[in-house]
């Protein structure tokens, strides 16, 4: 199985509240909000500038 690269994030505990109060009240873990959240934002990032190029190993 490979493995998904990791990433630390500093956030406030206000919003990590609030990030989990929404994440249960759609069912899903805070991880996936926010792979969701970061999914959506770059597809209209892409929508409006153009798909971004990326090369991976």
């Amino acid at each position: 199985m490979k493995q998904r690269p990791c990433f630390s994030l500093r956030i406030s505990r206000v919003l990590l509240k609030k990030l989990a109060y929404i994440a249960a009240y759609e069912g899903r873990s805070k991880n996936k909000e926010v792979e969701l959240l970061v999914r959506r934002h770059i597809a209209e990032f892409e929508k409006e500038h153009g798909e971004i190029p990326v090369e991976l190993p």
